[in-house]
């Protein structure tokens, strides 16, 4: 394990890339999917068809072959994206179709008697998905968002295809220097358990708070 130890500073490096990744997929990701949940609960019709559509399309096609596609495929049409960016945009689009399946079960799971009674108060229907739906759904929806937060921090290992320096594409680079596996795939293992376990703590302090708060 020296040779890991040696080249510490180069992994954190990969692993700091790993939760910008992860960090910034998660964020555009949840805009994704409050809209997609919002779109399929409240939209016309065409709206909930579209909504429907990028759901199953993206839960129905590998995330792997998704990154490609943005990556590659995207390129015949003209438009190149850096190898970071298109990181953001496949993983963002792909946990967006997840959590927008979260959201929406969170929001369907708010009785309907607490909505009409706001609409009795004189509350919007805006107002009453600020006040009383979304804030409930967020505490009901935490514990199974935290599950897909976690994955996708393991899924970023993906982007290593598409020449993105993460966690696994730097351990790759220094196999390819030292020409040994083990000690640095068991030492990116460490670092990516590491990772998921403060990402599972942050989480559980959230849920007990937002619990507190409802």
């Amino acid at each position: 394990m020296s040779l890991v130890l040696e080249n510490g500073f180069f992994l954190l490096k990969g692993a700091y890339y790993t939760l910008l990744i992860t960090i910034v997929s998660i964020l555009f990701g949840l805009i994704i999917g409050v809209v997609v949940a919002l779109a399929r609960l409240k939209g016309n019709a065409p709206l909930r068809w579209l909504a429907r559509t990028y759901v199953s399309i993206i839960r129905g096609t590998p995330t792997l072959v998704q990154i490609i596609i943005v990556y590659y495929g995207l390129v015949d049409y003209g438009i190149t994206l850096g190898p970071l960016t298109a990181a953001y945009v496949a993983l963002s689009i792909n946990v967006g179709a997840y959590l927008s399946e979260t959201v929406r079960g969170a929001i369907l799971s708010i009785p309907r008697g607490q909505t009409e009674a706001a609409y009795a108060t004189g509350m919007t229907p805006w107002q009453t998905y600020r006040r009383i739906v979304l804030p409930q759904a967020a505490r009901v929806a935490i514990a199974p968002m935290g599950n897909t937060f976690i994955g996708m921090l393991k899924e970023t290992s993906l982007v290593s295809v598409i020449t993105v320096t993460e966690l696994l594409r730097s351990a790759q680079l220094l196999i390819a220097q030292y020409y040994v596996n083990m000690p640095f795939y068991l030492g990116i293992a460490v670092m990516y358990w590491v990772m998921s376990t403060v990402f599972a703590a942050i989480l559980e302090a959230i849920e007990k708070r937002l619990s507190r708060a409802y």
